[in-house]
Order: C-alpha cells, then sequence, then structure tokens
C-alpha cells in the first residue's frame, strides 16, 4: 500500500510504483471518481468515451445508453 501526503495547496505527489503500474508519465491526467460507497477511484486518462464508442459488440441488448448514464459516480 503506497501513501501520500497532501500539501497546504491540496497537492499530492503520486507514488512512483503508482504512476509506474498506471503507465503515467508527467502531463498526463488522471480521473478521479468518487463512488456511492464512500470510495473514491484514481485512473489514468487514457482514452474519452467517444474514443472507445463501438468497441463492445452487444449480444442481444439492443438499449442505446447514452455518454452521461456512462459516466459513474457524477450525478
Amino acid at each position: 500500500m503506497s501513501e501520500a501526503a497532501m500539501t497546504s495547496k491540496g497537492q499530492v505527489t503520486i507514488p512512483a510504483d503508482i504512476r509506474k503500474a498506471l503507465g503515467l508519465v508527467a502531463g498526463e491526467r488522471v480521473v478521479f471518481t468518487q463512488l456511492d460507497d464512500g470510495s473514491t477511484v484514481m485512473r489514468a486518462k487514457t482514452r474519452s468515451m467517444g474514443e472507445i464508442k463501438g468497441m463492445l459488440k452487444s449480444a442481444g441488448n439492443k438499449r442505446k445508453v447514452s455518454l452521461d448514464d456512462m459516466r459513474i459516480g457524477r450525478r
């Protein structure tokens, strides 16, 4: 488990092992998502929802889901 301290300006340095695991390099963006259970998920922002549209084929469910409905924790 890695941990970091927050500065008085609200900045946190992501520990090196986490940066390596996420494949992060300087200048890349990360996304923080708050879940309903109170936990927060951090992930590397490597692709937008628009870029991955259509990558998964439906087995039979033809219902369309909007991009807004796919955004976890942003309600």
